[in-house]
């Protein structure tokens, strides 16, 4: 007879239904338990990272689009919620580790499954290092010293430091993330509640200098004209700064068999991370472009935000502020790694991957898979050697990973959609649900992803090719590099990993019950 009483017997209730969820779908529990609300909402927060995206590619947005190019912000936003929103339903009905993976296996079955899993898993990978990369923008503005591969004026001094650095970022997320999900938690959490504080500061700094009215965010000036969209096509170029930060809220679910009451908290995780990272950073562009000095300052195309916040904010203030900018990347490369972890974990319990029996092992000591936080760290910095000489290159893998995890949640709203045509997709009662919503919704989450998929995709010289000499195979790196990743990955998975797929053995819940519709 259990002897516990109030709220540690209701705490023991709850994880005893969270483990029976999870023995539902087949699996054991083998991850602790020992994550709450603001934990899997940091996790979703800081893999978006505002502070980490807006100060990485603001100068791309004003390159490409002029101060106008703030309203893909929105655009963005409302696109990326009815994805999200689609993400609400499956995180409550299935909280389990590796959403996108388990979830498009749930919906389209088990070769759907494989494919959006290994789509994201690659895409993680190279995110891993893009994100590594984002020191080399940010540390050098500090200080001098932490350029330490020449001055920066060599053709390949920033490449190789960016490299440098990228490197003792990703060991150091490594070891937190081999360690156990607890610490890399609680680093997760203080630097999100740094970022989150920082943003709010930085908010108000900037809308104290202005200088400028909104209507500044209606200047377009002059691009797009002699294009066959005019400014529209630049805009849509230019939106790809917004695309490129405002997605991997998936991951507040990924974390599911290690949160508490995961089928509610991962859902209102997700949503939370969704707004805050839109409010907050649609206010930081919003008052950077109003308070910038000078509007048309060619700084602007290079430095971005950082150049900003030293000329409005001063040197003193401005080095305060790039150095939360680089808590905000240490703890978005650690909510990546984590993010890849649990989905190579995830897909090993599956026997979907090469040596699956190691890479799904769980260490006794630490109580998680260690051997994917190395093998994944491994890879990041392997893509990130790519970036010595051939920056241009990596510029094409780094647009690219992108435009895979929107192909991978395409995986998963697709199938879903075709679900409730047929009528077989029901929500879990008394959790969350779309009611009479979830189809329009549905479906505008489906034409969204295709919609920004293929102008992601779209064979930009300036996004795919900005610097000569100008090759095909650049231009089209898009189209060329994921249907590599895709037939070639699909074509080994048909022919070799297909037929072992299923759960391992050591993995395996006493009692399975059929899989959920």
């Amino acid at each position: 007879m259990s002897t516990e009483t109030g709220p540690e017997r209701d705490a023991a209730q709850l994880q005893d239904d969270d483990d029976a969820a999870l023995g539902a779908l087949g699996y054991r529990p083998e991850l602790k338990r020992t994550l709450g609300n603001f934990h899997t909402f940091a996790a979703g927060i800081s893999y978006i990272s505002i502070l980490t995206g807006t100060f990485q590619l603001f100068y791309f947005g004003v390159t490409f689009g002029g101060p106008a190019y703030w309203w893909s912000w929105p655009m963005v936003f409302v696109g990326q919620l009815m994805v999200a929103l689609c993400f609400c339903e499956l995180a409550a009905r299935y909280p389990v580790a590796g959403s996108v993976y388990n979830w498009a296996k749930q919906l389209g079955g088990k070769h759907v499954g494989w494919l959006g899993g290994w789509m994201m898993l690659t895409a993680t990978m190279v995110s891993l290092a893009a994100v590594a990369l984002a020191y080399q923008i940010t540390l050098p503005q500090i200080s001098d010293g932490f350029q330490f591969i020449g001055d920066g004026s060599g053709t390949t001094d920033a490449a190789k430091n960016a490299v440098l650095l990228g490197t003792v970022l990703i060991l150091f997320t490594t070891l937190v993330n081999a360690y156990g999900v607890k610490l890399m938690a609680r680093i997760n959490s203080a630097g999100v509640m740094i970022e989150l504080i920082a943003a709010v500061v930085l908010i108000v700094l900037l809308a104290a200098n202005i200088t400028r009215g909104p209507s500044a965010v209606t200047e377009t000036g002059g691009l797009g004209a002699g294009q066959n969209l005019g400014y529209f096509g630049a805009f849509l170029t230019a939106s790809l700064a917004s695309a490129y930060v405002m997605y991997g809220f998936d991951t507040a679910s990924s974390l599911g068999e290690e949160s508490l009451d995961p089928s509610r908290n991962a859902p209102r995780a997700i949503l939370r991370a969704l707004f805050f990272s839109f409010l907050l950073g649609g206010l930081i562009l919003l008052f950077a472009l109003l308070a910038v000095p000078d509007l048309h300052a060619k700084e602007l195309s290079v430095d971005g935000l950082q150049y900003v916040v030293l000329s409005t904010l001063g040197d003193t203030m401005g080095e305060i502020v790039l150095w939360c900018v680089v808590v905000a990347i240490t703890v978005c490369e650690l909510a990546v790694h984590a993010a890849g972890i649990r989905l190579a974990f995830a897909m090993a319990r599956d026997n979907c991957l090469p040596a699956s029996s190691l890479l799904a092992r769980v260490s006794p000591r630490f109580q998680t898979p260690v051997v994917p936080a190395i093998v994944i760290g491994l890879v990041g910095v392997g893509i990130l050697v790519i970036n010595i000489n051939q920056p241009q290159i990596f510029s094409v893998i780094t647009s690219i990973a992108i435009i895979m995890i929107y192909v991978a949640y395409l995986l998963v709203t697709v199938p879903m959609l075709i679900k409730r045509l047929r009528g077989q997709w029901v929500p879990v009662r008394g959790k969350f649900s779309l009611g009479r919503f979830g189809l329009p919704v549905n479906i505008l989450a489906v034409l969204w992803g295709a919609a920004m998929s293929l102008n992601l995709a779209w064979p930009r010289a300036e996004v795919y090719n900005a610097t000569g000499p100008q090759h095909w195979y650049l231009r089209w790196g898009a189209f060329l590099f994921v249907g590599v990743v895709a037939l070639g990955g699909f074509t080994y998975y048909w022919f070799v990993q297909r037929h072992k797929t299923g759960v391992l053995e050591e993995h395996r819940a006493a009692v399975a019950a059929p899989e959920s519709a």
